[in-house]
């Protein structure tokens, strides 16, 4: 059997990987590939699992810690989607705290199992803002040098990097981001992207499908260093089912607005938000609204134009405060809205934490 093809498209949170990994998938289905997405999150209840099937993507899903500290379920998502699909190709998306990501995952999948899986070059994405805040040498807040450090041993072990977002740029922003890369990682190739409009995806897809060399060098991590800084996020996951007794809401309008409020909320606690998502559905309908940062505007990334009684709600928040705080600030929020705009809501779930010191099943060194 012929091995499937394996692709691992990372990134840090808001580069914009889900909207990446999807742009990915339709364009290999264009060229009459079948593929499958494998999702991954430190908790449970993932919008970016929920919003990909809503577009029709066949998704698995590694919940509970990155990659690297579940490859042997990462493995066993690949094998059963084997099985149960047989793609020609899988996309897995880690998660965006998570580096190291060579020496933990794609060699070990390599070495052990290279029957089964073509494994292709490590991709990162990189979102401009990330990019002026950390490469420029200008922090601003929700960037401590904790913070900084797993995002530039990110781009330090990719293979392919990618400048994301691209459409919100003028061609003298692309030119000094791309040298700004290019000056702190001398000889590393970088692609220039949109996963909105598609833009040079036709490059990153080939470029991410070319077999890397054998000889790989892995880069050294400092453990205590990376824990901390992922231990600076306070994690959310939750479900809020919504409803409407007296009358009909748009869909799309109460994930917008929640979101637009959560952002406004953390704003005033000084809380910086390193990522946002809440995907609102009713029946088949979905509606995801999400933030980036704290300076973004709060965007409707995917619209049900739907009208409806009730809904549920997954907040996915990953932001710079306390987790006890987060929760606090989302439950405060939700109820005043509902309260506000005539909804019941009750919280079904939430889970609330700082992400646990990353163990690796297996490391590779040189």
């Amino acid at each position: 059997m012929t091995a499937v093809q394996f692709i691992m498209l990372g990134g840090f949170l808001g580069a914009g990987k889900t909207t990446a990994i999807a742009r990915l998938a339709r364009q290999f289905n264009r060229n009459g590939q079948n593929v499958v997405l494998v999702t991954n999150d430190q908790a449970h209840d993932l919008v970016d699992t929920q919003s990909l099937r809503a577009q029709g993507f066949q998704v698995g899903e590694v919940p509970g810690a990155c990659f690297c500290c579940k490859f042997d379920q990462l493995l066993e998502t690949i094998q059963q989607l084997g099985r149960e699909l047989r793609p020609d190709v899988i996309i897995a998306e880690p998660v965006g705290s998570c580096t190291d990501l060579m020496a933990t995952v794609l060699e070990p999948l390599r070495a052990w199992h290279d029957g089964d899986v073509s494994v292709g070059p490590l991709g990162v994405l990189l979102k401009p803002e990330h990019g002026r805040k950390i490469l420029g040498s200008r922090e601003q807040a929700g960037f401590s040098h904790k913070a900084a450090y797993i995002f530039l041993k990110q781009i330090e072990e990719a293979q392919v990097v990618a400048l994301n977002k691209i459409d919100k740029l003028r061609s003298e922003e692309r030119a000094e981001l791309v040298a700004m890369i290019q000056h702190r990682f001398p000889g590393k190739d970088v692609l220039a992207v949109s996963a909105k409009t598609g833009a040079g995806f036709e490059g990153l897809a080939d470029a991410l499908c070319h077999l890397p060399e054998r000889t790989v060098k892995f880069m050294d991590v400092d453990y205590d260093l990376y824990a901390e800084g992922e231990a600076e996020l306070g994690w959310l996951n939750g479900t809020v089912l919504v409803k409407k007794s007296d009358g009909k809401f748009q869909l799309d309008d109460l994930a917008l607005d929640v979101v637009s409020r959560l952002q406004a909320a953390l704003e005033r606690a000084q809380a910086e938000p390193v990522h946002l998502k809440i995907l609102a559905q009713s029946g088949a309908s979905v509606a995801v609204a999400n933030i980036v940062d704290s300076a973004a505007k709060a965007e409707l990334s995917q619209a049900s134009r739907a009208t409806v009684s009730s809904a549920s709600m997954n907040v996915n928040a990953r932001v710079i405060v306390d987790p006890l705080v987060l929760e606090t600030i989302v439950r405060d929020e939700i109820n005043t809205y509902s309260e506000t705009n005539g909804f019941s809501c009750v919280f079904d779930r939430i889970q609330r934490f700082r992400p646990a010191r990353p163990t690796p099943t297996h490391r590779f060194s040189n």
